[in-house]
């Protein structure tokens, strides 16, 4: 059986320098690879032996990243690979709006993802419009849409008035909504919008060379998150790992194959794609034939719906990034 990887970025394999919460009383301080720049600046960062990990990881699997970016956002970052020009296979970004192939978005996909949210959600202006009203200038930043998929806010966070969390995520749930609470990010995504429906198609695309060579073989998947808009994505794979931050580990979110891991920050990038290699390097043995089709069918429609199922009530407690 093939080993498939779809990995969140941002405050899973890669880290702001104010996300990476190293331990300043540990000596020597891991070396640090940047892995994007912006605007002339370093921005997100891996361990050195974490980017050489994902490097030989990126040859023994197939390797997707699963993004809340943009595709402009995705494009800035520069992932370890086999060769220095590297581009993985298979990219899933906006949340599941758009899967580049070799790089390129796919019109397909997009067409078909934008007909879904067209039949299970209300339409983006109608939720722009509410954001609009709702965010008060004195604690809102900025408000954007992305990809003319969803919104978000960027918001001062410790000023939030409390129960307005709580309160738009029970008017956008009403309107097949998500809302999602990730650093100083607000967004709100449509509920069909999902990474792991973005991964079932992958997995429907990649046939017998994700399979390996059993007619009909499905491969072993592996994923990887710390935010609410993963969990779908976790529960959708074979085997799973959260880091000790994020929403997810906050909320305590555990699920049937998730492993907990006790590791935060940039730290937990690099204990992330040691797990994924491990499992990777002892394929097809370590799974079995079952694969992750079984599990994605299940989810099917149900999308992010499911996984807000699985974490449960969480009242006004965080509940995700263009950063994912």
């Amino acid at each position: 059986m093939g080993v498939l990887v779809a990995s969140d970025l941002d405050r899973t394999l890669i880290y702001s320098e104010r996300a990476m919460a190293l331990d300043v009383s540990v000596r020597p301080a891991p070396r640090l690879r940047c892995v994007e720049e912006y605007q002339g600046r370093p921005l997100s960062f891996m361990t050195e032996r974490a980017a050489e990990l994902l490097a030989e990881l990126a040859r023994r699997a197939c390797f997707v990243p699963a993004t809340t970016r943009t595709p402009e956002q995705y494009g800035r970052v520069r992932l370890p690979g086999p060769t220095q020009d590297w581009v993985p296979a298979y990219a899933i970004c906006a949340n599941g709006g758009q899967l580049l192939v070799n790089g390129a978005p796919d019109g397909d996909w997009r067409a078909e993802i934008t007909g879904r949210i067209a039949v299970g959600s209300a339409p983006l202006a109608e939720v722009v419009g509410r954001l609009a009203e709702c965010a008060d200038p004195a604690w809102t930043r900025k408000r954007s849409v992305a990809d003319e998929l969803f919104a978000y806010l960027v918001v001062e966070r410790a000023e939030l008035p409390e129960g307005w969390l709580a309160e738009l995520t029970g008017w956008c749930a009403e309107r097949g909504w998500a809302v999602s609470l990730q650093g100083r990010k607000v967004y709100a995504v449509p509920v069909p919008l999902t990474k792991s429906a973005a991964l079932a198609e992958v997995v429907r695309r990649g046939g017998a060379e994700l399979g390996g060579a059993e007619p009909g073989g499905a491969p072993t998947v592996l994923a990887a998150g710390d935010s609410l808009l993963d969990a779908d994505l976790l529960l959708a794979a074979d085997a799973g790992w959260r880091p000790g931050h994020g929403e997810l580990a906050d909320s305590g979110w555990t699920a049937p194959g998730v492993t907990a891991l006790a590791e935060v920050g940039v730290t937990a990038g690099e204990e992330i794609v040691r797990r994924f290699l491990a499992v990777a390097s002892e394929a097809p043995a370590a799974f079995g034939a079952v694969g992750a089709l079984g599990a994605l069918g299940a989810l099917g429609a149900l999308g992010a719906l499911g996984a807000l199922g699985a974490l449960g009530a969480l009242g006004d407690a965080e509940v995700s990034t263009v950063s994912g």
